[in-house]
């Protein structure tokens, strides 16, 4: 990698001249698909690329230039409008080869990584296999497993729990693959699948769910983004923990493995499951990390989020100049010049947000330009009440920037369409939001709490001063839950509540082991509902509260059904 960067200086002139000729070509060719000549000639140029790349060994851009050239011999002459999807592909693959080389010119450090979803791409298109994202990674899989603690498991709880467990970790996976609540989600699994390794013995048989629950928490502490490639694999190791289940004698694909590493090296967390990883194998830390990939990958692709960050601060520049200007009219200061200025800067931007997706936020700026273009004809300041109307809409303006930086376009325009019943309600409903939002974390703080707090109780061998203000803590959780109207989370928690003061505090045993890990589940299927914006969708979360639900009564509290 390193002799590739350096020795790319050698040959800079020469290859960028030929893919800018094999580009030539290729647009030549798409005007004139009768014309061989151009076709072949791109081919020729396609080689003389590939060639180059191969001697100064640039393992990820040769790769993809042999990709290329594989699809464009794959291509006839007169080619049809059948073939325009593999036109425009290599189109595109040459563009990304073009900003790789640059970026490895400046920064003389290869990441053949970046690379994969375009070669995945044209393989596609010629119907070849996907490359896996550890396709340019390595590891050593036969490691042998270190001696793991002693776990009292009861006779018959691998059948027993193992549906249970297993559902925990199709419910994650559900919100991994809608994209909600991804964090909250692979925490989730994480503990299915350590669980499942307790209860399996912690041997090789359950090599899948050690590896894996150390890929989810190392994916869940580094907010990894969730990649359709990563969506498969985490529906794979469903699959697989089927087939574990169900025969004692399955082994995990060794392709499996690696891929879960993998996603721990790229992760570079500090978790416990991760380290021990890092540890067992030898996995050495990678010069990149997720989000180094994501945001190089938009430097190759073109613009992203950036630049939606960068236009929500260039209007926010924008606000600022127009409150300042209201602010002298409220108080008397402004001139007629800054009236006028004013007037055309509202107008200015509310077809500016309009533009962009955001047309409550802009509709509501447009229905005061003509207020605002009357202030200038007036020799005294304006009626309170308009200087008010104008205040409220822009913040309400303000409000809904702000979700340039934090959403999806399809997010946007649906949050812009809930606008459109009007500002006033729009920014009250806004308000609301964040009022259940702040009830919330509350309630997610007073669950972690809980569970610090039993963790302290174990390590210190029973000592109930730990316990002391848990069952206070999870009673005003389940108030907050109650004020939100989450009557059956409320139920739920308050059960925990019962079930730390009656077997914990006020009885002079320790639970078993396996009591308090149902406890746990209990309460981490709690924090998983809430983590998840319960209070704005709780129709479409009960699922969750069955699972908590079903832990609860393994303990011998009664719930409502």
């Amino acid at each position: 990698m390193v002799t590739g960067a350096t020795s790319l200086g050698l040959v800079r002139s020469e290859l960028f001249a030929t893919i800018e000729q094999a580009e030539q070509s290729l647009e030549q060719f798409i005007a004139d698909r009768l014309n061989v000549s151009l076709l072949q000639q791109a081919v020729e140029y396609l080689q003389q690329i590939r060639g180059i790349l191969k001697l100064i060994e640039l393992a990820g851009a040769e790769l993809l230039a042999q990709e290329i050239l594989l699809l464009a011999t794959d291509i006839p002459a007169g080619a049809g409008q059948e073939r325009d999807g593999q036109l425009a592909a290599l189109g595109k693959a040459l563009f990304v080869l073009r900003r790789y080389l640059e970026g490895i010119d400046v920064h003389r450090q290869e990441i053949p990584e970046l690379l994969l979803p375009i070669i995945n791409e044209l393989r596609q298109s010629t119907g070849q296999p996907s490359l896996p994202e550890s396709y340019f990674f390595s590891v050593r899989l036969d490691q042998p497993r270190p001696q793991r603690r002693n776990v009292e498991i009861q006779p018959g709880a691998a059948n027993r729990d193992g549906a249970r467990l297993r559902q925990m970790y199709q419910l994650g996976l559900m919100n991994v693959l809608r994209e909600q609540n991804q964090s909250a989600a692979l925490k989730l699994m994480s503990r299915a699948l350590g669980r499942l390794d307790d209860l399996l013995g912690g041997r090789d048989r359950s090599r899948l769910c050690w590896i894996g629950a150390a890929a989810l928490e190392a994916m869940a502490e580094a907010r990894m983004r969730p990649s359709k490639a990563r969506k498969q694999l985490l529906a794979r190791i469903d699959r697989d923990l089927r087939q574990l289940l169900a025969n004692p004698q399955f082994e995990a694909p060794r392709s499996l493995l690696k891929e879960m590493l993998y996603l721990v090296a790229l992760a570079g967390t500090q978790g416990e499951r991760a380290s021990e990883m890092r540890r067992v194998f030898g996995l050495a830390s990678l010069p990149f990390t997720d989000h180094l990939l994501e945001e190089e990958s938009r430097r190759l692709g073109g613009p992203g989020q950036e630049v939606m960050r960068s236009l929500s601060l260039a209007i926010r520049d924008e606000l600022v100049g127009v409150k300042d200007m209201l602010d002298l009219i409220e108080r008397g200061t402004a001139q007629v010049e800054g009236k006028q200025a004013l007037h055309a800067q509202i107008g200015k931007l509310a077809k500016t947000l309009d533009m962009i997706g955001l047309s409550s936020a802009g509709n509501a700026l447009q229905n005061l330009v003509a207020m605002v273009g009357t202030w200038s004809e007036r020799s005294d300041n304006p009626p309170a009440d308009e200087l008010l109307r104008l205040a409220d809409a822009l913040l309400y303006v303000e409000s809904m920037v702000a979700t340039l930086e934090q959403s999806e376009p399809r997010q946007r325009a649906a949050s812009s369409q809930a606008g459109g019943r009007g500002e006033g309600e729009s920014y009250a409903t806004h308000q609301l939001d964040e009022a259940r939002i702040v009830v919330i974390d509350e309630a997610q703080a007073g669950l972690a709490l809980a569970k610090r707090a039993i963790t302290a109780y174990l390590e210190s061998s029973g000592d109930k001063l730990n316990l002391a203000n848990v069952p206070t803590s999870l009673q005003a959780v389940r108030g907050g839950l109650w004020f939100l109207g989450l009557e059956r989370a409320a139920e739920l928690v308050g059960a925990c509540a019962a079930y730390i003061q009656t077997h914990m505090i006020e009885n002079a045993q320790i639970p078993s082991e396996q009591m308090l890990e149902t406890l746990a589940d209990a309460l981490t299927s709690l924090e998983f509902f809430l983590e998840g914006g319960a209070s704005l969708r709780p129709e479409g979360r009960q699922d969750v509260l069955d699972l908590a639900a079903d832990s609860v009564r393994a303990l011998g509290m009664q719930v409502a059904a």
